[in-house]
């Protein structure tokens, strides 16, 4: 479908809201989602049908440390680094968190999860790759919906901290 400019109330979810907020400049990207080839997984499906590289579109996973569960963001061409992440955290180990789990603390679905306006704030991860580029996207909050965001502002509006977690 293909990128526009933010408009004020245009595709609002909780993700759109933390950014306005909080005065952070951002862009949202629509496309027709499909279940065709999930195979590749949701942040291919975005990349593609938006034309960015793979590197510059970014998942958010969440995982379990033990004590709490922590987000992680990754490119969608690699894989999340479970040691690393928990490293980052001052975790001795992470595993992934129940999808259920996931879905109930962030407040979104599945293909759809967003770092940002998550129903319970937890510590964000942001792969170091990132820091590379003026603009990243990621989920806005629903299926179908991305928003570009510069890294550092990421990590500001999240509180959050860059570490080398993906792995390709």
């Amino acid at each position: 479908m293909g990128k526009k400019k933010h408009e004020k109330g245009a595709g609002s979810t909780p993700a759109t809201v933390q950014l306005e907020q909080a005065g952070i400049p951002f862009k949202t990207y629509e496309y027709a989602h499909s279940n065709d080839h999930m195979d590749d997984g949701y942040g291919v499906e975005a990349a593609t049908k938006l034309g960015f590289d793979e590197h510059q579109v970014f998942k958010t996973l969440m995982a379990d440390t033990g004590s709490e569960r922590v987000v992680g963001v990754v490119p969608v061409s690699g894989h999340m680094d479970l040691k690393a992440l928990a490293a980052a955290v001052g975790a001795k180990k992470a595993a992934m968190a129940d999808p259920k789990v996931a879905m109930r603390e962030s407040g979104y679905v599945v293909g759809g999860i967003s770092p940002l306006g998550q129903r319970t704030h937890h510590k964000t991860v942001l792969d170091e790759s990132a820091l590379q580029y003026s603009e990243i996207l990621l989920s806005g909050g629903k299926r179908g919906f991305s928003i570009g965001v510069n890294p550092n502002d990421l990590l500001k509006v999240l509180d959050g901290v860059a570490a080398p977690i993906g792995t390709w």
